[in-house]
């Protein structure tokens, strides 16, 4: 059993087994962020949304169902590094194709096992997220030291897009999904309503989305901080003015900047699969599945075009906007996650709806 090394930013270091890729001669820099999921880990992986972090998973034990080829959210993972407490070397399950183990080790991702995952939760709940380095075992502290001191990089809506076009044909209504990092359930919960799709990458510019003759516009989800791309907010202006739109998650958050407000950036986040949010037209709760680090502000909303049309229940965020005047509107999380619920795939249904009418 080789062991490895995770070092925070504070100087923190905990040991514990390789599950993963092996890292002899090279480290894995990430913020380090928790997820509270019991299931749902091959999700998690494949995330683009989860673009250079090191995940720690709250649960005990994952890995148990294994891996299989239909669960995967995008083609290649972009986390940095996996955190759990117990991994199995095998999975159970009569879907399971691979493990969990191998996964990490086929796209060359370093996991470590045997921390207590809730000391570590609690520690970033108390300082924040913080950044973290993934090591071998004999690796000099102070090298770690210096890599952690350095600042995160800030392209990786620009490394998890597409670079070019791509289009799912559909019988259905023409829609632009923009993609910041989309996850292929996004893709899937527009294909299975009959919807023509062409996927077109983060900085296409308004002349080349209308050259495709869209009826509706998706803003997707994706990585990073959203005002690390105020070149993509000038195209969402336009567009919201010319076409119906629903935004989910950095969608939302660029949505809601190209419209007057603000955002700032969450002391360590919402990522799980049970976060209560209330519906304030409908009067309604749902369960949301949610992975972001930044949300909107609620008082710059008051600025703004937009106005609040659900909050999240555990800490009063905003998790829902509507524009005043144009068919477009948002959501914070993810409905199109399944974690178990599937309380809010009617939004679709509405977006849709809108487009009809």
């Amino acid at each position: 059993m080789k062991k490895i090394k995770l070092i925070l930013e504070t100087g923190e270091e905990f040991v514990g087994e390789s599950i993963g890729y092996e890292i002899d001669n090279v480290h894995s820099l990430g913020e380090l962020v928790f997820n509270t999921s019991m299931t749902g880990y091959q999700e998690i992986l494949s995330d683009p949304s989860y673009c250079d972090q090191i995940v720690v998973m709250t649960y005990p034990l994952i890995g148990n169902y294994g891996v299989n080829k239909d669960d995967f959210e995008s083609l290649s993972p972009a986390l940095k590094g996996f955190v759990v407490h117990e991994c199995p070397k095998e999975g159970s399950n009569w879907r399971n194709e691979y493990s969990l183990r191998e996964l990490l080790s086929r796209f060359k991702i370093p996991g470590i096992a045997g921390l207590d995952t809730r000391e570590l939760t609690k520690k970033i709940r108390d300082k924040g997220v913080m950044k973290a380095v993934l090591v071998p075992l004999n690796y000099p502290v102070q090298t770690a030291m210096a890599h952690l001191a350095k600042p995160m990089e800030t392209d990786q809506i620009a490394r998890v897009s597409t670079k070019s076009p791509i289009h799912f044909p559909g019988e259905g209504k023409r829609i632009i999904l923009m993609d910041f990092g989309y996850k292929k359930n996004i893709l899937r919960s527009l294909t299975k309503r009959n919807c023509d799709v062409v996927i077109v990458p983060w900085n296409a510019s308004l002349e080349l989305i209308e050259s495709y003759r869209p009826q509706g516009v998706l803003l997707s989800n994706g990585p990073g901080n959203p005002k690390d791309i105020p070149e993509v907010l000038p195209v969402i202006r336009s567009l919201q003015k010319k076409y119906p739109m629903f935004s989910i998650c950095m969608g939302h958050q660029l949505f809601a900047l190209a419209n007057g407000a603000d955002t700032e950036k969450l002391k360590f986040g919402h990522r799980g699969a049970n976060h209560p949010v209330k519906d304030l037209r409908l009067g309604k709760v749902f369960m949301s599945s949610q992975n972001h680090g930044y949300a909107v502000t609620n008082e710059s909303i008051n600025n703004s075009e937009l106005e609040v049309t659900q909050i999240n229940i555990n800490d009063k965020t905003v998790e829902g906007l509507k524009h005043k005047s144009f068919p477009a509107f948002s959501v914070q999380y993810h409905p199109e996650a399944c974690p178990g619920p599937e309380d809010t795939g009617w939004l679709f249904d509405d977006f849709l709806s809108g487009i009809r009418n």
